[in-house]
């Protein structure tokens, strides 16, 4: 048996931002290796502008508009959002979010329901654990 999550206080502007690419950087919060068992979570913050590639999880996500708004694409159907909406998209389901604004920021809190969440881009094919795009490139 392995010892439960310990309690703690994570402050984003004390935790290490990495880069997605494209205009986006995702600061983790809950993670595995901060020893959950049971979800992830960490925000992600789009540039003005910035997107990321269509893609699906092999477990269910939600995101909250923090800051700025968003466009969502869900299974090919386009949706505008602003500060506080919330999305579920259910495992295999592809989907992703843009900056709506050219010129501010946007960003976003996600959780995915499984500490083994994976990425899978639609274009490529390509599948990571989302917990990789937490180290230094």
């Amino acid at each position: 048996m392995t010892d439960p999550f310990p309690a703690a206080v994570l402050r984003s502007a004390e935790l290490t931002a990495f880069s997605r690419g494209g205009g986006a950087s995702t600061i983790p919060l809950v993670t595995k290796a901060r020893g959950a068992e049971v979800f992830l979570n960490g925000m992600t913050q789009f540039e003005a502008g910035a997107g990321i590639p269509l893609h699906t999880h092999n477990c269910p996500e939600s995101v909250v508009i923090l800051q700025g708004s968003a466009i969502v694409e869900i299974d090919g159907e386009e949706h505008r959002l602003s500060t506080w909406d919330t999305t579920y998209v259910d495992a295999g389901v592809p989907h992703r979010f843009r900056n709506a604004s050219g010129t501010e920021p946007m960003r976003i809190l996600w959780t995915y329901a499984s500490v083994d969440a994976t990425r899978t881009i639609v274009a490529t094919g390509a599948t990571a654990r989302v917990d990789a795009e937490h180290q230094s490139r």
